[in-house]
């Protein structure tokens, strides 16, 4: 649907957010513009925007989304300088300078780059664990660097996560790789392998974070999530001779029992995608909590092939001011999913350090 944006802030990380009053319209709606796609809009642009994920009243997604600019051309007309597409085969498709090609000037590294060397890596399956993980990680080693892998299960564009831009200012993270058709990374891999690698031998990381981008799919289904991601990194840093770490999605909060208390889309990553063995970060809550995870967690037979790696759980670690929230609730509300997070990233920072 075609309108005219209103106002125009400051793009932030490659995502401009913008008012547009769309046709026919009486309210005025937000949508999100990436440079990269689009160019970024002044006010008085003409702008058409997909207006889908308002449409379906979508949580993570419920913005407009620019789609183009009238009257101009975009960004495509920009070389990036290397040869390897995102988004390929669609009107936008995105060209890219990939961390393994020659001009990325990685390429040596890369050629040469075979395992991760037992660096540790935090399998996540949700973004919003992905704070609460590198505050723990810093707060145990705060000499460490962290790098967040992105992987394009969920939102492909790394500039829609409002939380990149303060982790990587407030320095939780050091540096972001966007993997597979993700985009938007300060290094972009062709998938999540070589993304891996990248943070171990290009940006030199002591720990690695994988986890998708906000806005899960779901369906209520065994398999039919993007939770099935995180059993899919553990297999990737596995193979690659890294030391896998896997975040528990514990809730007590959530009103859809599937969640309550390890969500059923952990039990399927853990128990029926990761092949080899990982470290499970297993918080030490209070009771009936603590007995209710562990019988959801036996009767799934997660230690039939896994480690269980009990950590005790204190406050928080200091999230730098990130404020963080899960299906828009607060540790206050939902303290279990935090404390699983936060204890994974203590567990990976303790490998470190051996």
């Amino acid at each position: 649907m075609w309108g005219t944006v209103e106002t125009a802030r400051r793009a932030e990380s490659g995502a401009q957010r913008v008012s547009v009053r769309l046709d026919g319209a009486e309210a005025v709606s937000t949508a999100v513009a990436y440079g990269a796609l689009t160019g970024y809009c002044t006010a008085g642009d003409r702008v058409l925007c997909n207006t889908t994920a308002v449409d379906l009243a979508l949580g993570t997604g419920g913005e407009h989304f620019v789609v183009a600019r009238a009257g101009e051309g975009v960004s495509f007309e920009d070389s990036a300088g290397g040869h390897i597409m995102k988004l390929r085969y669609t009107p936008l498709q995105l060209e890219v300078t990939a961390v393994e090609e020659p001009a990325s000037g990685h390429h040596e590294e890369m050629a040469s780059a075979r395992d991760l060397g037992g660096m540790p890596v935090v399998c996540c399956g949700l973004h919003s664990q992905v704070p609460l993980v590198t505050a723990a990680v810093k707060e145990a080693l705060p000499s460490a660097s962290v790098a967040y892998v992105m992987t394009d299960e969920a939102a492909l564009p790394m500039a829609v996560s409002r939380l990149v831009p303060k982790l990587r200012a407030s320095g939780l993270v050091d540096s972001t790789i966007a993997c597979g058709q993700a985009f938007g990374g300060e290094h972009e891999a062709v998938n999540l392998y070589s993304g891996l690698l990248a943070a171990r031998h290009v940006v030199r990381s002591d720990v690695a974070v994988v986890a998708i981008g906000p806005g899960i799919p779901g369906t209520a289904t065994p398999f039919g999530h993007s939770g099935v991601a995180q059993g899919q990194a553990l297999n990737a840093v596995h193979s690659l001779g890294g030391v896998p770490v896997a975040v528990l999605r514990l809730s007590f909060a959530d009103s859809r029992p599937r969640h309550v208390p390890v969500s059923h889309q952990t039990l399927t990553a853990l128990g029926s995608v990761a092949l080899g063995s990982a470290l499970v970060a297993v918080p030490v809550l209070e009771e009936p909590m603590r007995s209710a995870i562990d019988d959801a967690l036996e009767a799934a037979g997660i230690w039939l092939r896994h480690e269980r790696c009990e950590v005790e759980t204190g406050p928080l670690p200091d999230s730098r001011g990130v404020e963080v929230r899960t299906m828009g609730r607060s540790f206050e509300e939902d303290p279990a999913f935090f404390l699983a997070a936060a204890t994974a990233g203590t567990l990976a920072a303790r490998r470190v350090t051996g």
